[in-house]
């Protein structure tokens, strides 16, 4: 009870403040996303922090990545919103990359390949689709929040038939067991049901901008099936490493990634897709 109560409040915390940051945009700032920039500036932080404490870095390549995580984050913060100020945290950012391989190189107790190669895997993995985030704000800030919320009713959906499911005789079809024993088929199918009816909800709202019903279906969908796969390289990930939970920043939720394992693959795709594609063609 105890536990549910933490889990409880721990998501509404979590909610209220992705929530808030979206929306207080057009309020606040003129339009400009400075809240949603520095809270998502910090959370990726920590996830890049995290993930270098799973994979055993040293304390200077956590350094490095996480100051590169803020170079990047800023650069794609400014691109985006016009501001000539991104060429120079561009060149900071390439330059404490390679200063941190330089240093790797000349550091004899430390295999220089391992760290860097995770170096590079934490910016590609955690820090780029954290910055990307900036650009679907750009675009549509009910966007972002849409995804947001796809990506919770996705999991509520999964969970709530997934549960039904396993209460039948014989109950339901496992997933990928080694990797993630809870999930099912049936879940799976359930989540992207929840998510389509979501999508139509937020196209008739207008949250889809100019897209269509059967783009907005479209983005639905992508955002159940790449948030799922996000959640399941989490997953994979923390297995090969022995760990059940990436950190314990969250009380009853684990860590950082734990939260946000879902954006990993949806926020690329969805900048990709239905921000970037959609303005050059």
């Amino acid at each position: 009870m105890n536990n549910f109560i933490t889990r409880t409040l721990s998501a509404i915390v979590y909610a209220g403040l992705v929530i808030g940051s979206i929306l207080v945009q057009p309020v606040c700032f003129g339009g400009h996303p400075l809240l949603f920039g520095v809270l998502f500036m910090i959370v990726s932080t920590l996830a890049v922090r995290e993930f270098h404490a799973l994979v055993g870095s040293d304390i200077k390549t956590i350094t490095y990545a996480m100051m590169s995580n803020v170079l990047l984050f800023s650069t794609l913060y400014f691109l985006f919103y016009g501001d000539i100020i991104w060429r120079g945290l561009l060149v900071a950012y390439v330059a404490v990359m390679l200063l941190a391989l330089i240093t790797h190189l000349f550091r004899p107790q430390v295999q220089p390949i391992q760290s860097w190669g995770n170096l590079c895997a934490s910016q590609l993995m955690v820090a780029l689709p954290f910055a990307l985030m900036n650009g679907i704000m750009m675009h549509n800030q009910w966007l972002m929040l849409a995804l947001f919320i796809l990506l919770w009713v996705n999991d509520s959906g999964a969970y709530i038939v997934g549960s039904l499911t396993a209460k039948r005789k014989g109950g339901n079809h496992k997933m990928f067991p080694r990797v993630s024993p809870a999930k099912s088929w049936e879940g799976l199918i359930g989540g992207f049901v929840f998510d389509l009816i979501a999508g139509y909800v937020f196209f008739r709202i207008g949250w889809m901008g100019d897209m269509s019903l059967m783009d907005s279906l479209f983005f639905a969908l992508a955002g159940g099936v790449f948030g799922t796969l996000g959640d399941l390289m989490e997953s994979l990930f923390k297995r090969t490493l022995g760990v059940k939970d990436s950190g314990k920043f969250m009380p009853g939720h684990g860590g950082v990634l734990d939260r946000f394992d879902s954006l990993m693959l949806a926020i690329p795709v969805t900048y990709f897709f239905f921000v970037y594609l959609p303005s050059v063609l």
